[in-house]
């Protein structure tokens, strides 16, 4: 069956397209002939009754006109479509029925089963190149086929392939080491330098795929948003992204904070300058903070001598996965430790997914012992479960006790393993 039905392939003649204009081209009978389209639009016979509810006049009449008879006074206006194919096929007007009528003086018609058929097709096409991807972006793919995120963005297959083109370009070289700014990708892999800009259908999903690519938890608002490009290595410049630190050394600068023992806030820019600084402590050992309070009680405490640290201070920053790659590639060994609750162990796997480390006190032993000491002053566990690949007794242990650790809470023997380090 063809997808459009079409006059016959003869021509036809324009006395009789005078003629059929003459039968049902008045204005009262346009509701008739978008009737006989819609049912032939569905492959439906032109038989039957087909009814107008409240006429006016001019469609009474029109109706009149065209059956030779005056209609019933009713609140409806009821007329057979095989009557009015009759009609056109005795009078010459229209000898091919009354399809060929509506096509004739209104246009081809699509049939929808078959345009269903084509658009699903073009669909299809459209999603195509998600499949160039790699296959850690293969859930992804086949997510936003489901739930019609790319639909919504651009309502048909002719705006969306554009679209997922681009997006798939974007998201190929992705993550970025080291991070650029968002402008700068965009310039140097899609159409300019603003084809990301927030807002546009294209920054959507390339954000929606990346957070899969790194495991970038859900949020909302312009922070969380820029936190997120920043994951992936896209970045709004490189002054906003920082990490703290303490008591890393490498350069002029941070020597002299170490030598006082107070933290330094260090900025992407400072970080990108010179891949090889900070450097590898002597001990070859870096501790790795959730919190603040952490990194300035060891300040306050030990000062100089205190092992270098670093805190996230919760997601870890485009700053902080580069400082920790940095050192990591240098040889440092990084230990870890964060809140014991789902959204810290959420920020333990983001920072797992960038950089190789080892649980300093974070495991499901060192959970129970710190629940088990709270008593009546324990906090209940909030959000939903997430796993522990560093250690899965973990996430058992925060499904069975239910209770919430801080940092804070466990903070003298993590100040008590610096104390020994540093000594």
């Amino acid at each position: 069956m063809e997808a459009v039905l079409s006059a016959a392939p003869q021509a036809v003649e324009q006395a009789d397209v005078e003629r059929l204009r003459r039968l049902l081209g008045d204005p009262g009978l346009a509701w008739l002939l978008e009737r006989a389209r819609q049912r032939m639009a569905r492959g439906r016979a032109l038989t039957g009754p087909v009814t107008l509810s409240h006429p006016d006049e001019s469609q009474r009449r029109a109706v009149e006109g065209l059956l030779g008879r005056a209609p019933q006074a009713a609140r409806s206006l009821t007329v057979r479509l095989d009557t009015v194919d009759l009609i056109l096929r005795r009078s010459g007007a229209g000898r091919d029925g009354l399809a060929a009528a509506v096509v004739t003086l209104t246009g081809p018609v699509t049939l929808r089963a078959e345009a269903r058929d084509e658009e699903a097709r073009a669909w299809e096409e459209v999603y195509a190149p998600l499949g160039t991807l790699g296959a850690e972006l293969a859930d992804w793919a086949e997510r936003i086929r489901k739930d019609g995120l790319v639909r919504r963005l651009a309502r048909t297959p002719e705006a969306a392939g554009p679209l997922v083109a681009a997006a798939v370009r974007a998201l190929r070289p992705l993550p970025v080491v080291p991070p650029i700014s968002r402008t700068t990708f965009a310039a140097q892999n899609l159409s300019g330098a603003h084809a990301l800009d927030e807002g546009t259908p294209l920054a959507a999903l390339v954000l929606s795929g990346l957070r899969s690519l790194t495991g970038f938890p859900d949020g909302a608002g312009a922070e969380w948003r820029r936190d997120a490009w920043a994951s992936a290595g896209l970045l709004k410049d490189d002054l906003s992204s920082t990490v703290l630190s303490l008591n890393l050394r490498g350069y002029a600068s941070l020597d002299w904070m170490a030598d006082a023992g107070e933290p330094v806030v260090l900025t992407l820019r400072s970080l990108t300058r010179d891949p090889q600084a900070p450097a590898v402590p002597a001990t070859g050992t870096v501790h790795v903070c959730e919190n603040p309070a952490v990194l300035s009680a060891a300040a306050d405490i030990f000062g100089p001598a205190c092992p270098p640290m670093v805190c996230l201070q919760g997601q870890p920053s485009a700053a902080a996965l580069t400082l920790l790659r940095g050192l990591s590639s240098q040889g440092a060994r990084l230990r870890y430790h964060g809140d014991f609750d789902w959204g810290g162990v959420r920020i333990a796997t983001a920072l797992r997914r960038g950089v190789p480390w080892q649980p300093w006190r974070y495991t499901a032993s060192h959970y129970r012992a710190a629940a088990a000491r709270l008593g009546e002053a324990a906090r209940a566990l909030t959000g939903s479960p997430a796993a522990t690949p560093w250690d899965p007794a973990l996430a058992v242990a925060l499904a069975e006790r239910g209770v919430r650790v801080e940092e804070e809470v466990v903070l003298d023997a993590l100040l008590s393993d610096l104390e020994r380090r540093g000594r």
